[in-house]
């Protein structure tokens, strides 16, 4: 993600405007800081971010990828760009190789990854990932199963969805059936990515 961002001050007390309305006016004053302050953490969310689209799977392609083409078109649906899209096979060093190189490209600014996060043995997609995040996120995981639960019920035991910072790129690996990725994107991803790459990259 390009440009610099800069850190807004956080604004003063005004103690004439708290002498001259007393006590009470104080107390709102100090909510109104408290949404000042809030109002500032919000300020360097990318309105717009340059999405990379991979696929794990060994058996599908591009033109019959359903998760994929929905995470594409429900970034898109959001005024976002995807500048990459790609499928890898279920293997360790491909995924890991084609994470890798999309981060490190000027236009990304988000990777998602859909399969290869169940507990198989060729289910590798986490462990590839997790090698190259600097910061881990497991909120991610830990809300995609708490809604994936009212979906599938137990079964959600057996989702290894997870996420975090490569390089100061949010990275997030979700299943790879099409409505984890629908979970995903819309509960949890497109509510946050901004504000995620804003702060990954803030400096």
């Amino acid at each position: 993600m390009s440009g610099d961002h800069h850190h807004d001050q956080t604004h003063e007390h005004d103690d004439h405007h708290g002498h001259e309305h007393g006590h009470d006016d104080h107390h709102h004053h100090d909510d109104h800081h408290h949404h000042d302050d809030h109002d500032d953490h919000h300020h360097h969310d990318a309105e717009s971010v340059g999405v990379a689209v991979v696929t794990v799977s060994s058996s599908r392609t591009l033109d019959s990828d359903p998760s994929g083409d929905y995470i594409a078109g429900a970034f898109e649906g959001a005024d976002h760009e995807v500048v990459a899209r790609e499928l890898v096979p279920d293997d360790f060093e491909a995924i890991r190789g084609a994470v890798d190189d999309l981060i490190a490209r000027s236009d990304v600014d988000a990777v998602v990854t859909t399969g290869g996060t169940g507990v198989t043995p060729d289910d590798v997609t986490p462990e590839a990932v997790s090698d190259l995040l600097g910061t881990e996120l497991p909120g991610f995981g830990e809300l995609f199963r708490t809604l994936s639960y009212e979906e599938v019920g137990t079964r959600t035991v057996g989702s290894r969805a997870t996420a975090g910072i490569a390089d100061g790129v949010p990275v997030f690996c979700l299943p790879g059936s099409e409505n984890a990725a629908r979970l995903g994107v819309e509960a949890i991803i497109l509510p946050e990515v901004g504000h995620l790459v804003g702060l990954a990259t803030r400096d």
